[in-house]
């Protein structure tokens, strides 16, 4: 998953703010019980979304795709002290885990689980006005999501994208489904003159987006 070279990764790693105990156990849990462990946003990734976050210091977060809940206690911990953030998850499984991982931090209170199809649940949610949206579930919708959430979000408000350099392919000649979706949302965002954007390279690559 990493784009960067192992070692420059490594060092990334080390030179960073440490991974919170409770995110260490997360992490550990996730890949000990959980199938497809590397979906997980890990150490770096989790600090730079927590930096991000901290930076806007947002009173109100939505997040599409939980998983075990790294990221989201990541994203917490630039809330205000009244802030939350809603995160949607499509796998009801995951809930008792989720529960535990949320209590085990100190921003559990803040965060709100919502359980079912993501684009049902952002058509029905009364909210607008978000500081920050994270995208990082099913890489199909994405751009669907983008213009869900977009008359939601305040301007100057961050939409982050994960997974849009997809390994490498997208600046590559592979051409399968999956990457020519990427390939495109990143496109199409590129030539929005709604926002401003940028891709970091962090790990599969974010895209950060900020809405003028």
């Amino acid at each position: 998953m990493d784009i960067l070279p192992h070692d420059l990764q490594t060092y990334l790693d080390d030179h960073c703010d440490a991974e919170p105990k409770a995110l260490q156990n997360i992490n550990r849990e996730t890949y000990l019980k959980v199938l497809r462990p590397h979906m997980l946003s890990g150490h770096y990734q989790g600090r730079v979304l927590s930096f991000l976050s901290k930076l806007i210091q947002p009173k109100l977060i939505l997040e599409i795709g939980t998983f075990t809940g790294y990221a989201t206690v990541c994203l917490a911990e630039g809330l205000v002290e009244d802030g939350i953030i809603h995160t949607i998850e499509v796998n009801r499984e995951l809930e008792e885990m989720l529960n535990s991982h949320f209590e085990s931090t100190n921003v559990g209170k803040k965060i709100k689980l919502h359980f079912g199809q993501a684009e049902q649940i952002i058509r029905e949610m009364p909210y607008t006005g978000f500081d920050l949206v994270f995208i990082d579930a099913d890489k199909k919708n994405n751009y669907t999501y983008f213009q869900l959430i977009f008359e939601k979000v305040r301007s100057g408000g961050l939409i982050i994208i994960d997974n849009v350099l997809w390994k490498g392919k997208v600046y590559g000649e592979e051409n399968d489904v999956d990457t020519q979706v990427i390939r495109k949302l990143n496109d199409l965002v590129a030539a929005d003159e709604r926002v401003e954007k940028l891709i970091l390279p962090v790990r599969d690559g974010l895209l950060v987006i900020r809405k003028k």
